[in-house]
This record gives C-alpha cells, structure tokens and sequence, in this order.
C-alpha cells in the first residue's frame, strides 16, 4: 500500500473514531501532498509524486511543529505546544525509522568510502548521496557537521 493510500484510508478510519487530532492532521498532511501534485502540474508533469517525495513533506512538516512548538514554549502557550507535539505524533507515524547516531555513523562512512571522498570538496556529494538514500530516515542538520569533521 503506498503512504497516500495509507493516508486516505486512516482519514476515513479517523473520521468514523471521531478522532479529531489525528482527522485535522491527516488533513494538513493530505492538502501539502495535493499541494505538490498541484505544482507537479502546473511544470508540465503529469505524474504522482512518489512516496519518497511525500517523506519529504512529512519531515519538513515534521520540522515546522517542532519550531513552532519552541515558539509557543518561549512565549508561555503551553496548551499550543501540547498541541504541536501531538500533531508531530500523528505525523511521525507515517515516516522511517529515525537511525540512531551509530547507525548514521555507519551510513556516513559507508558512503563515503563507496564515494572515495577525500576532502570536505566531497561534501556535497556524501551529502546527496544520504539524501536520496535516507531521506526521512537521518536529521540532515545534526548529520551535515558529521559528516564535515570525517572529511577534515
């Protein structure tokens, strides 16, 4: 079953629970991808995006909450981030498996011994290399500076 199928057939599931977190969640996640298919369209293609596309929706929604739940934090709003969090939850549960920090280590040494990189002029490409490998999978803002001191 692909992850838009998923998607539908838990909003359909959320709706007869009355569950209305996860109804208005899967919602928001439903229109970013009816979003993007729009876009697609709009630059002349007439195909789906593709489950690693919607992965990549769902980590950039995934990141916002946690921003806007720092937010609300700072400013006293405790109900807003109890919120975010929840809806990070419902979100979070549609995305890979999170790598620990040795098994992203592992990752990056990988590819860069596959890649041959030599020097932090290899950065871009170990870092494409993960990102179309383990998109969804590594936080690419805590795996950019690892992979910076192994090339160093």
């Amino acid at each position: 079953m692909s992850l838009r199928a998923r998607i539908l057939a838990d909003i359909k599931t959320a709706m007869k629970a009355k569950d209305q977190l996860t109804l208005s969640t899967l919602r928001l996640i439903n229109a970013a991808i009816k979003d993007r298919d729009i876009a697609i369209r709009g630059d002349g293609g007439d195909r789906e995006i593709t489950d690693a596309e919607i992965t990549a929706i769902l980590s950039k929604m995934v990141k916002q909450r946690q921003e806007s739940a720092r937010a609300y934090e700072e400013g006293g709003r405790l109900e807003l981030v109890e919120r975010e969090m929840a809806e990070i939850g419902v979100i979070e549960g549609y995305l890979p498996r999170q790598l620990s920090d040795a098994e992203a280590e592992a990752a990056i040494a990988a590819v860069i011994t596959e890649l041959e990189a030599a020097s932090i002029r290899d950065m871009g490409r170990v870092m494409n290399a993960l990102k179309a490998r383990y998109t969804g999978q590594m936080d690419f803002g805590a795996v950019g500076p690892m992979v910076k001191a192994r090339l160093s």
